[in-house]
């Protein structure tokens, strides 16, 4: 039933995304972009692809930062596009996504700001898909809840502040805590609104996707606080959101590990998560760092969102394919730029 009631509202929106899909660089394309002597000859190969004259507007030499930043611009500019064409459930859906942005943005420019950074220089680095109004009044941080009642309380973030609120001075720490809390909560949030929400298959789909992002946020903050004394197994539980693989057989396991080999025995017992601490090589021989596998596993899984019909969760698995093949486009031309040929295939592929 559901299926056949999709297209009434959502099928264009679903229809733009696969166009967007079908857009995403092939083997041969990448094959064309190391092949480049220059970062000119990078962008004359990228104009004959679905990014077009992306960087007309631009007159003067090119650099990696340029590049990267213009390719940022045109995927905001297709994702505000489905968001303009969007009502009902998958407004709100395309709303959550941006909410993680919002917080990665937020955690940037309050440690910018204590570190004393200018500025502009700060909000340039924020990501447009997490822009709000009062993100620049940010600036005026002191305390997380005085920051929280004079700027925070007006923004969809609010209600993802609960168990955030300290009177504590800010330090890289403490940002660090309140920013995976406010993750954990933005999750859970995000799940619950799918299961309420969604029908199948979207619901399966979009829970995979966000119980693997779970699952991402435990393995990353069990492993940076290893050896950590000033981070408890009760704080790290605290930021463990509650959902995922892990949840909750391995969470309290993973809180009080104190050797990276305990964790990958843990995490190593999930069947999907098998291969995440495997030494192989890439195909520039390389060895793949634990960031390069979750980047693998997401693909596979944005792969096969495409293999449903009538789901939105095409949405979140184009957007993160984009993204993905954004990081690849900056890895080849920093490696033109630096004379770096040799490591130029180390990048993920996205199809």
């Amino acid at each position: 039933m559901e299926g056949l009631l999709f297209n009434v509202n959502n099928g264009y929106v679903e229809g733009v995304v696969r166009g967007y899909r079908n857009g995403l660089l092939v083997s041969n394309q990448y094959l064309n972009l190391t092949q480049c002597d220059n970062l000119e000859d990078l962008k004359l190969q990228l104009s004959s692809t679905d990014y077009g004259n992306f960087l007309s507007q631009h007159n003067g030499p090119l650099s990696t930062s340029i590049i990267r930043d213009n390719l940022s611009k045109k995927l905001y500019q297709e994702f505000q596009y489905l968001k303009k064409q969007s009502s009902g459930k998958l407004s709100k859906f395309l709303d959550f996504i941006t909410y993680g942005y919002m917080i990665d943005n937020v955690a940037l420019m309050i440690t910018g700001t204590i570190h004393e950074r200018d500025r502009s220089e700060i909000l340039e680095k924020c990501h447009p898909l997490g822009w709000f109004d009062t993100l620049p009044t940010l600036s005026i941080a002191t305390d997380i809840e005085s920051l929280y009642s004079t700027v925070l309380i007006d923004t969809p973030l609010a209600p993802f502040f609960k168990d955030c609120l300290s009177a504590e001075d800010l330090d890289d720490l403490n940002i660090e805590i309140i920013r995976n809390k406010l993750f954990k909560n933005y999750l859970e949030s995000f799940i619950e609104f799918i299961e309420k929400e969604f029908g199948q298959p979207d619901k399966e789909i979009m829970l995979n996707l966000l119980n693997f992002e779970s699952d991402k946020r435990v393995i990353n903050i069990a492993l940076n606080s290893i050896n950590n004394s000033e981070l408890t197994s009760d704080i790290k539980l605290s930021l463990f959101p509650q959902s995922g693989k892990l949840y909750p057989l391995y969470h309290n396991q993973l809180s009080n590990i104190d050797d990276p080999e305990q964790l990958k025995t843990i995490v190593s017992s999930i069947y999907e998560y098998k291969e995440l601490f495997n030494e192989s090589q890439d195909n520039s021989g390389s060895s793949r760092n634990l960031e390069d596998w979750f980047y693998l596993l997401e693909m596979k899984y944005c792969k096969n969102a495409f293999t449903q019909q009538f789901t939105l969760s095409t949405i979140w698995a184009w957007l993160r394919s984009k993204e993905q093949e954004i990081r690849n486009i900056t890895w080849i031309a920093e490696c033109i730029a630096q004379n770096q040929k040799n490591r130029i295939d180390n990048y993920i592929a996205v199809y």
